[in-house]
């Protein structure tokens, strides 16, 4: 058991031989979750809800949970990319010992860790339902829980979108049905549909997926607006000022905004809008599995994509891609003379060839290009861009 700490020079004194014990590691990200296990299968964690994520910081309260565990019997193994165990009331009790000189100023947004380890040991018997995590590398995870510490890591924008390794997610997921935030198993739910039925207790399920929503986890910004729920996956990141409308909007995990941006269409996975753009309605923003070869797309900066667009190529700061239009890698795009020179003098540092004829991939990122296409002979066009896209401020 650890003896009780009774001075901040003495919590720092014990850090410090945590820190420096055999094999310890500095986490890259680590928190302690509820989970909630599978009706039919205890064993089987459905979702994992984390009230603190730690990302590269916090450390002190690291070594204070690896010795917490170590003085409860487990043996923290530092030697994959992550560790998880179930806790328990000793475990509790030594971190309460750990972070004794911290417990009375562990309020608002002060010592968070501590405040979870309090609300812990007010709860007396935690049973198995709560786990703590740590991710030592940023490999692909192995464990619902880490999944879902990533999930919130990016939803919290505690790392940058596309930074972390999601391989394999939906592999280790379980594909659920969702009502309210609570998660069904589906084989549960059918061997159990008559009794349920015929009593009035099956539930209204929500949506059936291996991801929550957003919101089933994340509490926005002041000024984001979210108009409808399901329009946003847990593991996107909402810059504040975001505002989603409903209909035919919606964004994918590891995707988001950069900054005030008003989403009517789809963001999908991997794709990320720059501050003060506008997502027109039913635009689509194509992700990584949907014909962009892999590459990620990413829309600069006061841009805008009208309604029923759809782009497969990354955009730079103040373009216009006109309504109903699609600019793929592959389609090809004329531009006068004239122009090009325009276009040019806003992209100084781009090596912009002369010629008439462009792929779309070859005007990837450039700065102030108005997309059109002719409607007279349906070519597509390029323009140097003459408006400027702003957003309601009152809106954002």
């Amino acid at each position: 058991m650890i003896d009780r700490i009774n001075s901040v020079d003495e919590f720092k004194e014990f850090i410090n031989s945590v820190e420096n014990s055999n094999n310890y590691r500095k986490p890259l990200g680590f928190g302690i979750a509820r989970v909630d296990r599978g009706q039919k299968n205890a064993d089987r964690i459905l979702q994992a809800t984390f009230p603190v994520v730690n990302w590269d910081e916090n450390f002190g309260s690291a070594a204070v949970f690896v010795k917490s565990l170590q003085e409860s019997g487990i043996d923290v193994d530092f030697s994959g990319s992550e560790f998880v165990a179930t806790i328990d009331d000793t475990f509790v009790k030594n971190a309460m010992n750990a972070f004794a000189p911290f417990i009375s100023e562990a309020v608002g947004d002060a010592h968070k860790n501590v405040q979870v380890i309090k609300v812990l040991n007010e709860m007396g018997d935690i049973g198995r339902d709560f786990k703590i995590v740590f991710i030592f590398e940023d490999d692909a995870p192995k464990s619902v829980e880490a999944v879902y510490l990533k999930l919130y890591a990016l939803s919290l924008g505690k790392a940058k979108l596309r930074s972390l390794n999601l391989n394999g997610a939906f592999g280790v997921l379980t594909n659920v049905a969702w009502v309210g935030r609570t998660p069904y198993e589906l084989d549960y739910l059918r061997e159990n549909e008559i009794e349920m039925k015929l009593n009035g207790t099956f539930p209204n399920i929500d949506s059936v997926d291996k991801f929550p929503r957003y919101l089933q986890h994340i509490i926005p910004a002041d000024n984001t607006r979210i108009l409808d729920a399901s329009k946003v996956r847990m593991g996107a990141q909402l810059a504040p000022g975001t505002t989603v409308m409903p209909g035919a909007s919606y964004i994918n995990f590891n995707a988001g905004t950069l900054g005030p941006v008003m989403v009517e269409g789809r963001i999908s996975s991997s794709a990320i809008v720059g501050s003060g753009s506008d997502v027109g309605g039913g635009a689509s923003i194509l992700g990584v599995l949907s014909g962009t070869d892999g590459n990620p797309i990413s829309i600069g900066e006061n841009t805008l994509l009208g309604a029923n667009s759809v782009t497969g190529v990354p955009l730079g700061d103040g373009c216009i891609v006109d309504a109903g239009i699609a600019i793929l890698a592959g389609t090809k795009v004329h531009i006068k003379p004239e122009e090009l020179e325009k276009i040019k003098e806003a992209n100084p540092d781009a090596k912009i060839e002369d010629k008439e004829y462009f792929k779309g991939a070859e005007l990837a990122n450039l700065n102030g290009i108005h997309y059109r296409q002719d409607s007279t002979t349906g070519e597509m066009i390029a323009k140097r861009s003459t408006r400027e896209v702003k957003l309601n401020e009152e809106l954002h």
